[in-house]
């Protein structure tokens, strides 16, 4: 092992951005615990080097059942140098239109399974006082699209819980990083896609466009994978690893885009937003 080598805990690894991160990280010569649901995943896992990767089944939604995985890997695999907050999916369908029900399970899967994760490792971080604590958000926690309200609102929430959390615990040398990655090839637009029915056509013209490009774009997006594991290692090694790691040039254009329509209305609004202050009483006596 070389000196920089770290234990990596990172949840949903049986595809897409989570095997990538997994794969980067042992072809780097880390030791990797991936979370994965079922056996078959578990064994397709621990296949890619029989000594480094360890898969373990866990439901992120179980609270108790983070807590005791993350208890067992401190045991038997060692210190967790590097959290990946992975595991999640993507609700498709406007918002009138998805069922409250199905608001509720994005958000136990996207915001309270990548919570229940961080809380279960901060212990362990905070006493050794060093880590590195990182949550795959999206463009979608920066700037928010219509047709995918549900999954903007949990990964906004996930964006304000990081963002909380690293200036809680800068002071113990543990760094915390949102991953906002835009489209990349993956099959976040397939099986790890939801799609609430639709019901109301008042909402054709809007939605159905934006589905059908969705669908069309998928295994044609711009992002690649391994080039966004290599740029999570990349801030691994740097001694003032950024809050918010965006990738993908189309989430550059797009998340900017969104933030300037933020600072629009901080703009038009400005003397209003000021009007709402007490008065300020300027008399010297």
């Amino acid at each position: 092992m070389t000196p920089t080598h770290k234990t990596f805990l990172i949840t949903g690894v049986s595809s897409g951005l989570g095997r990538a991160f997994a794969t980067g990280a042992l072809e780097a010569g880390h030791t990797v615990v991936g979370t994965v649901r079922n056996d078959v995943d578990a064994t397709a896992f621990t296949v890619l080097h029989p000594q480094r990767a360890h898969a373990r089944i866990l439901d992120v939604t179980d609270d108790e059942a983070v807590l005791a995985v993350v208890g067992e890997v401190e045991k038997t695999v060692g210190p967790i140098d590097v959290l990946i907050a992975n595991a999640g999916y993507g609700l498709e369908g406007t918002f009138e239109e998805t069922p409250l029900a199905d608001l509720r399970a994005q958000f136990d899967v996207n915001v309270f399974g990548a919570a229940a994760t961080v809380q279960a490792v901060l212990p362990f971080m905070r006493r050794r006082r060093r880590g590195h604590i990182l949550a795959v958000t999206s463009m979608g926690g920066l700037a928010s699209f219509p047709g995918v309200s549900a999954y903007c609102g949990s990964k906004y929430a996930l964006e304000g819980i990081l963002e909380a959390v690293g200036k809680e615990i800068a002071a113990f040398n543990i760094h915390v990083t949102a991953i906002e990655p835009g489209s990349f090839r993956t099959d976040w637009a397939g099986r790890s896609m939801i799609r609430a029915p639709r019901t109301i056509s008042d909402y054709d013209d809007l939605f159905e466009p934006l589905r059908a490009a969705r669908q069309q774009a998928s295994g044609r997006q711009l992002g690649d994978p391994a080039r966004a594991a290599a740029a999570v290692l990349h801030i691994l090694d740097t001694p003032n690893p950024p809050a918010h790691l965006v990738l993908g040039s189309d989430a550059l254009r797009l998340i900017r885009a969104g933030r300037d329509a933020v600072d629009s209305d901080l703009d038009t609004w400005e003397g209003l937003a000021r009007s709402t202050d007490f008065p300020q009483d300027n008399d010297p006596s």
